[in-house]
């Protein structure tokens, strides 16, 4: 099968077509011809190494030491299954599925593998492959970050940063679903995207510092993770903390 691999770290340029021996599923894994996948923070920082202050070493320890331990990027793809192994009971061949393996990678290939209980899932009827294959990352750690870390509820006030990028776009409209105000930050040439996900407010960083708001938000997610707590602390409602965790996503929001 052919593959876009990397042999080791740096710009977009390590980026090469192989040919690959075509994954077999183990028992407990499906096996999916990719239609899509995406670029995402995951796959830069993964190629690149960039990584935000701190997570160099971990970043290395989960990547590889000296040069890339999973040679396909790919965070996310859709695609068909074509097979599966003799324990998967949840997906059969002919399936169109949506799948985030995450760490793992994979998705730059024609065939990717990954367990049935993993982040896999039958792709809506309403959407085409290339449309699914970019909801799971971004749409899961917008999830995560809003309802489990920052115990997003009706009403409250969420500021987005980064509101036009795969993770701040569900973030807008997830937010929206809980019944929050939303303020997304994006730059002048998305501020109508940004609008049309249902954003109520949106600041263009070029010409407006989001840090400056005073007491505003109930909860402040930033997927750049540069927005510091010395920064934006003020920005948030009396009484608020402040949790980061992810090392392409930070987020402000209630204890």
């Amino acid at each position: 099968m052919k593959a876009i691999t990397y042999l080791k770290y740096g710009p977009p340029a390590v980026l090469t077509l192989a040919d690959r021996p075509k994954p077999v599923p183990k028992p407990d894994e499906v096996l999916v011809r990719v239609h899509a996948s995406s670029v995402t923070a995951a796959d830069y920082r993964a190629r690149s190494l960039d990584l935000p202050a701190g997570f160099g070493l971990i970043g290395r320890l989960v990547f590889g030491l000296f040069r890339p331990r999973r040679q396909v990027l790919g965070a996310q793809f859709a695609g068909v299954v074509e097979a599966v192994g003799a324990d998967v009971t949840s997906f059969k061949p002919g399936d169109r599925v949506f799948a985030y393996p995450g760490a793992r990678l994979g998705g730059y290939a024609d065939y990717a593998v990954i367990s049935q209980t993993a982040a896999i899932a039958i792709a809506p009827d309403n959407l085409e492959l290339d449309q699914a294959a970019i909801l799971s990352f971004g749409g899961a750690t917008a999830l995560n970050f809003l309802r489990d870390k920052g115990g997003i509820k009706h009403g409250d006030s969420v500021l987005v940063i980064g509101a036009a990028g795969g993770v701040g776009s569900a973030a807008v409209q997830i937010a929206r679903s809980f019944g929050a105000t939303v303020t997304g930050v994006a730059s002048s040439a998305s501020l109508d995207m940004v609008r049309a996900l249902g954003a109520d407010a949106v600041v263009d960083y070029s010409r407006e510092d989001p840090s400056d708001a005073r007491d505003a938000y109930d909860i402040i997610l930033d997927t750049s993770g540069t927005a510091t707590w010395a920064r934006y602390g003020a920005a948030l409602k009396p009484g608020e903390g402040c949790c980061w965790s992810h090392p392409a996503c930070g987020i402000c929001s209630a204890p």
